[in-house]
Order: C-alpha cells, then sequence, then structure tokens
C-alpha cells in the first residue's frame, strides 16, 4: 500500500498518480501503468484524462496504437505533488 493510499483511500486516480511520481524518471505506456498497478487498461485509460487535461503528465503517441506517459516536470502542480510525495514517504508511520 502506496503513502497516498494510506492516507487518501483506494481509487485508481491515486493508484496511477502514485504509480507516475514514483516512476518520475521513466516514459511509460498505458499497457504498463496497468500491468505495473494491478488496474485494467480501460481503468488507466479513465484516470489518466484528468491528469492530462491538468498538464501533471504530457503524452506523446508513437504510432496509432501506443501512448506514452511522462509527468511534466514543469508544471508547479507536478512539482507540488511530488514534494508532497517525496515528504509523506520521509515520515515515519506512527
Amino acid at each position: 500500500m502506496g503513502e497516498f493510499e494510506k492516507i487518501f483511500g483506494r481509487s485508481a486516480q491515486l493508484i496511477v498518480l502514485e504509480y507516475l511520481i514514483s516512476n518520475r524518471d521513466r516514459i511509460t505506456y498505458l499497457s504498463g501503468i496497468a500491468e505495473a498497478t494491478g488496474l485494467s487498461h480501460s481503468s488507466v485509460t479513465r484516470v489518466v484524462e484528468p491528469l492530462l487535461k491538468a498538464n501533471i503528465v504530457k503524452e506523446n503517441n508513437i504510432g496509432k496504437h501506443m501512448r506514452t506517459f511522462l509527468l511534466d516536470m514543469d508544471n508547479e502542480r507536478t512539482k507540488l505533488l511530488i514534494r508532497f510525495f517525496d515528504d509523506l514517504e520521509d515520515i515515519p508511520c506512527g
């Protein structure tokens, strides 16, 4: 269970966000996120859309069928989420 999940509960949105933050230096794709998180491909597709609209995640298309994703490290919201996640990870559970 991730730190976000411990506080905010289990939701597909938070699971995907936590995965992307934990893998912030890697380009990933829908099927990879789904496989790594245990979520369905359709769930990942659904929850990544608000992250794209908020410019927290950037998308690249490779060919007609492969969408790749990477956190937008220039976005202030993304930076804030990463700081929050990292700070949360540093605090011992008690």
